[in-house]
């Protein structure tokens, strides 16, 4: 049987990438680690969503192949050009994420 180390994956990343970042699951603590799961740094949670919600949810859908259709609908009319703005706009979000040790961007 092969014996499996019960390391975390916050403990993984800061054995195994010292230089990148370090991830703590419990981000509010002393020591000012990066949050594990910030919506504020997830492009899909801060600009993508919202821009599908807003495409496919402008009516009450029947079912769920109603939503589903729509959204894929939604996803397939967001331009490049709007993705790029998105992805431009990381550096300044992680800037205000950092500016806000780590909080809730506003």
């Amino acid at each position: 049987m092969i014996e499996r180390n019960p390391t975390t994956k916050a403990d993984f990343l800061r054995d195994n990438c010292p230089n990148v970042f370090t991830v703590d699951p419990h981000w509010r603590n002393p020591i000012d680690e990066w949050p594990p799961n910030s919506p504020d740094l997830n492009p899909l949670d801060y600009a993508v969503w919202s821009i599908l919600e807003e495409k496919a949810c402008q009516k009450p859908h029947p079912n769920v192949e109603s939503l589903k259709k729509a959204l894929k609908k939604a996803w397939k009319e967001i331009i490049l050009d709007t993705l790029v703005k998105i992805v431009d706009n990381f550096p300044k979000r992680l800037k205000a994420c950092i500016d806000a040790k780590g909080g809730h961007l506003e």
